[in-house]
């Protein structure tokens, strides 16, 4: 499992769309070509150089070189003020997602904290019980993105190349 370093590789999962929700947490998936993404030679294809040349069909696919899952974690301070809080819930994320790597597909993923854990329920900023309700949402989070991309729905069928179109209203 790759980890994703960069802004722009977060800002493209981001734009990929959201998976699954938890009442805390929300997931981010950019499906990447299975052919790997932005080889050299695409790279080399086009003649303009400097931010933003590359065409939108191929901008994102550079942004990941290794095809492989890609994870990334979005704990904002607006949500956890505690830096310990984002580190032990960025770990979280981390290690729930490894656990998963094998049923997710090759895709960059962001998770992203939503909302905060509340302060009164959970007073310390690395209580036990603050770990348990982490894990157990991240849980949730990853087994519904899991399922969604085993099983091809409605949502995904008009993404495919050369899917049929519904008639224009």
């Amino acid at each position: 499992m790759q980890r994703l370093k960069t802004r722009p590789q977060f800002q493209a999962a981001m734009a990929g769309g959201t998976v699954s929700r938890t009442a805390h947490f929300a997931l981010h998936r950019l499906a990447l070509d299975a052919g790997g993404g932005g080889t050299a030679s695409q790279a080399g294809a086009t003649d303009s150089t400097g931010p933003g040349s590359l065409p939108s069909a191929q901008g994102p696919q550079a942004l990941f070189a290794v095809p492989d899952v890609w994870l990334g974690a979005m704990v904002p301070k607006r949500w956890a003020r505690r830096a310990v809080t984002r580190n032990t819930i960025k770990r979280q994320i981390y290690t729930v997602g490894a656990s998963f790597e094998a049923r997710l597909p090759q895709a960059a993923h962001v998770v992203r904290l939503r909302t905060a854990f509340d302060r009164k329920q959970f007073v310390s900023a690395t209580s036990d019980q603050l770990r348990q309700a982490v894990r157990a949402e991240l849980l949730q989070l990853f087994a519904y993105a899991a399922r969604r991309a085993s099983t091809p729905t409605a949502a995904t069928a008009p993404a495919r190349p050369g899917g049929t179109g519904e008639p224009a209203p």
